[in-house]
């Protein structure tokens, strides 16, 4: 967007640069005949976009460039002003233009643009006349039906404010506000705040809007000192920098405060909410409640646009959004943190998961090994031998005192029975019995052996490969009624844990007592 040399634009930018503004003569010395001039071409029927682009300025003279004033400008200080009611690209009557010379005037005096967050003109300006600020109040209604609309009254009334400022325009005896009813309330001017009869600018207040800082209100200029030679006590001027973003904020902070009305309407999730002051427009978008894709209504202006497309409102938006952005970052960054952790934890939850099987699976294993080399033991020596019987007794009689348990018969013969429990050698020593021919024959030693030794039982009880085994086994009615086990190296606990397994061994039945000793070999 270029900016046309030798136009009013261009000397309004030239300025801006450098500091500096039109002073009250040298603005209505270019408004004043510039407003006849326009009212000639409205009274032929011409429609027209009023602006500085559109104006040539050459210091000596000026004049509406009428082929730049037949289009919507493109520049938004340009665009400012436009009067609202043709800012959708309908050129405007006499009505309109008033409305674009009280915004080209406002910009000259103060460099500032006409719209949200502008400052009443006397601010910026204190030594302007109050009746200057009361013709730009008037022209700058935002209402087209409460604007004036004769250009000869403006350009009289701009005159009388400074006669020798500028050529007198044709005289007319219409005023200003004349047919029509002025509604000063619809102004873009913010309105003032009296005291005693003299206008102040608002208070500002501090809303919590990130970035920008509490701007304290102007000090008043100290009381005279008491005394014949009254003092008048100045405050020293404040050194400002216009490059400074935060400075920049600050100020457009301070403008939006001196505009007290709820004059916004903010559309969200469907529904306008509002209407709201400025800065209560700020406060939303500090907090989050409204963000730059939020559509913002100024009902004076009657215009709509995104927030973030509102030069007043789209810094506090930008910035709003930067502290969210960091926000949810730290806030990915804490999750990021917390879920590596509970990753390292699974991690090692896992790893020690996965050593716990592969140790089950070792120890498995090593067992599955050593009962194999148990099984694959070489059995030393096996022997079963009939219980040798006293010929000298008589059938029916008892052993010694504390002998075997019942006598029972069978086979021709009569067997006692004995309990479990014992060792081989206890079993041996308490079983008498009355021996007859007739009585069958005993079991044969592989009998026993196919049963005691194939050493599987062993595995229960974790025996090393490195031990030697012996065991004796008193059998009886198939089951071991006596055992005995001797290891070496000795282990008591090994030995016991053997016994038991061999007493829950099933043997080849018989009525008689039989007595069967294996030997496992250490390897």
């Amino acid at each position: 967007m270029s900016i046309t040399p030798g136009t009013l634009r261009a000397e309004l930018e030239a300025r801006r640069a450098s500091g500096r503004t039109f002073d009250l003569k040298e603005s209505l010395s270019v408004l004043v005949p510039l407003c006849t001039e326009i009212q000639e071409l409205h009274r032929e029927g011409k429609a027209l976009f009023v602006h500085p682009s559109a104006v040539l300025y050459t210091g000596s003279a000026v004049s509406l460039l009428e082929d730049k004033a037949e289009a919507l400008p493109v520049l938004p200080s340009d665009r400012a002003c436009i009067a609202p009611e043709s800012r959708k690209g309908t050129p405007g009557d006499a009505r309109a233009s008033v409305f674009s010379i009280g915004s080209i005037l406002y910009e000259m005096l103060t460099g500032g643009s006409v719209g949200p967050g502008m400052k009443r003109p006397t601010d910026v300006v204190p030594d302007l006349p109050a009746a200057l600020e009361m013709i730009l109040g008037k022209a700058l209604v935002a209402d087209a039906k409460h604007r004036p609309a004769d250009l000869g009254a403006l350009a009289q009334a701009l005159h009388n404010v400074a006669p020798g400022a500028s050529v007198a325009p044709p005289p007319t005896d219409a005023g200003l506000d004349d047919g029509v009813e002025v509604d000063v309330a619809m102004s873009l001017i913010p309105p003032a705040t009296t005291t005693g009869g003299v206008a102040i600018p608002a208070a500002p207040r501090a809303p919590n809007i990130p970035g920008a800082p509490v701007v304290a209100p102007a000090r008043a200029a100290a009381p005279a000192h008491d005394g014949p030679f009254p003092i008048a006590v100045v405050q020293a001027p404040q050194v400002r920098n216009a490059n400074d973003p935060t400075q920049r904020l600050a100020d457009l902070k301070a403008a939006l405060e001196s505009d007290p009305r709820p004059r916004y309407v903010v559309i969200k999730d469907g529904m306008d909410h509002g209407p709201f002051s400025a800065v209560e427009v700020l406060q939303q978008i500090a907090t989050g409640n409204f963000t730059g894709d939020n559509p913002l209504r100024d009902s004076i202006l009657n215009e709509e646009r995104f927030i973030k497309d509102w030069e007043q409102f789209a810094p506090y938006a930008e910035q709003a959004k930067l502290n969210r952005d960091i926000k949810q970052e730290k806030k990915n960054l804490e999750a990021v943190v917390v879920a590596e952790r509970k990753g390292t934890q699974y991690k090692a939850l896992i790893g020690l998961a996965v050593i716990g099987v592969l140790g089950a699976g070792f120890a498995g294993w090593l067992l599955s090994v050593r009962g194999s080399k148990k099984e694959n033991k070489e059995v030393q020596g096996d022997s079963v031998v009939a219980v040798e019987v006293d010929a000298g007794l008589g059938a029916g009689k008892s052993g010694p005192a504390g002998g075997g348990g019942a006598i029972g018969g069978g086979g021709g013969g009569k067997y006692p029975v004995l309990g479990g429990g014992m060792s081989c050698e206890g079993a041996r020593s308490k079983y008498i019995e009355d021996y007859s021919k007739d009585a069958p024959p005993d079991l044969s030693a592989g009998s026993f052996g196919n049963v005691l030794n194939r050493g599987n039982y062993l595995n229960a009880c974790s025996v090393p490969s490195s031990t030697e085994v012996s065991i004796c086994a008193a059998i009886q009615n198939g089951r071991a009624v006596g055992v005995t086990v001797s290891s070496k190296p000795s282990n008591p606990g090994i030995n016991s844990c053997i016994a038991g397994q061999v007493r829950a061994l099933s043997f080849p039945a018989h009525p008689r007592l039989d007595v069967t000793t294996t030997t496992f070999a250490a390897n």
